[in-house]
C-alpha cells in the first residue's frame, strides 16, 4: 500500500536524486528543549522518510538523553536511509583540548551518529586548530560539518511593521563593516572544506532565520563562493524555505523542522505544486 502513495519522482529534470544524496538535503531537527517522541520520529519516516536525509540532535540534547533512547532513535534513522548528526555539545568539550575530542569522537561513533557538527563561532579556536579538529574526525571515519554565524549590523535590516501616518522615523545609519567578516568566514569555510569537511552550515540567526529579514546579498556571496551543494541554511519558517528553493533550486539544503519536510518537498518537485494539500487529495484518490 506504502508504495502505491509514492506520488513523487526522483528523476524529475529539475529535482535531485534518490538517497543517499548529496546535494537537495533536508536535514531535519531532533530533541532539544523537549523530548521528541519516539513514536513521531517514526512516524514521520514511515510516512516521509524518502524525502529526509538527515537528523540532528539541536542544542546538545544528545548529552541529556540516555544512550538507549540515542540508539533507538539511531537505529531507527538508519534503517530509512537518514544520517545522524550532532549539534551544538562538542563545543562544551573541545575547549579541553584534543584528547576530550578523540573522547567525543568515539562516543559520537559507538552511539552511531554520522556527523560531528562543530560550532566555529562558539569554539573561538585558531584557524589551524579548527583546522585539525576536522582532520581528527574525518581520520575517525565520520562526517563534519563546520558551522559559522554571519553577524552584520542590524541597522541594516529593514523596520518592520506598520507606520503611523505622518510619524518621522529617524534614519539608521548603515554599516558595511559586515563585509570583511562575510569573506573571513569564507576563507575559513574554504579552509575547512580542502581539510575535508562534506559541508558548511550557515547559522541562521543573522541572516536568514526570517524571510523578511533575509540577506540576499549574504547568501549569494557564500554560495557564489562555496557552492549550493557545500552550504546548508537554516529555513526556520516556510517562507524562507519557498525563497531558497525560488532562487536557488531543489539542490540547495536546508535545515528545517520535521513538521516542514512536506511542504518543503512539494517546493522542490516544481512540478507536484507548491501546496501539499493538492497531493494528499492525489494519495487519498489512489485509495
Amino acid at each position: 500500500m506504502a508504495a502505491s502513495l509514492r506520488w513523487k519522482s526522483f528523476f524529475e529534470e529539475e529535482d535531485r536524486p534518490e538517497k543517499p544524496r548529496s546535494f537537495g538535503v533536508t536535514e531535519i531537527r531532533g530533541p532539544q528543549y523537549s523530548l521528541f517522541s519516539q513514536n513521531v520520529l517514526e512516524d514521520v519516516f514511515e510516512s516521509m522518510g524518502q524525502f529526509v536525509d538527515g537528523l540532528k540532535f539541536s542544542g546538545g540534547s544528545h548529552g541529556l538523553t540516555p544512550e538507549s533512547y540515542i540508539k533507538k532513535m539511531t537505529d531507527m534513522a538508519r534503517r530509512h536511509d537518514v544520517y545522524i548528526s550532532t549539534g551544538d555539545w562538542g563545543e562544551n568539550l573541545l575547549r579541553k583540548g584534543p584528547s576530550a575530542l578523540k573522547h567525543y569522537i568515539e562516543e559520537c561513533k559507538r552511539l552511531g551518529f554520522d556527523t560531528i557538527e562543530l560550532d566555529a563561532g562558539s569554539l573561538e579556536l585558531p584557524e589551524e586548530t579548527l583546522l585539525r579538529y576536522v582532520h581528527m574526525i574525518k581520520d575517525a571515519g565520520l562526517k563534519v560539518k563546520p558551522q559559522f554565524a554571519v553577524k552584520f549590523d542590524k541597522s541594516d535590516v529593514p523596520l518592520s511593521g506598520n507606520r503611523a501616518y505622518g510619524a518621522y522615523i529617524a534614519p539608521r545609519p548603515r554599516s558595511y563593516d559586515f563585509v570583511e567578516d562575510v569573506d573571513l568566514l569564507i576563507r575559513k569555510a574554504e579552509r575547512c572544506l580542502e581539510a575535508g569537511a562534506d559541508m558548511i552550515m550557515i547559522d541562521a540567526e543573522d541572516v536568514s532565520r526570517r524571510a523578511e529579514s533575509l540577506r540576499a546579498d549574504i547568501i549569494a556571496k557564500i554560495i557564489g563562493r562555496l557552492g549550493v551543494e557545500k552550504t546548508m541554511f537554516e529555513a526556520a519558517d516556510a517562507r524562507a524555505a519557498d525563497w531558497f528553493v525560488s532562487q536557488y533550486g531543489p539542490k540547495v539544503n536546508l535545515f528545517v523542522d520535521h513538521s516542514q519536510v512536506v511542504d518543503l518537498e512539494c517546493l522542490r518537485g516544481r512540478k507536484v505544486g507548491k501546496n501539499h494539500m493538492s497531493v494528499l487529495g492525489s494519495a487519498y484518490r489512489l485509495l
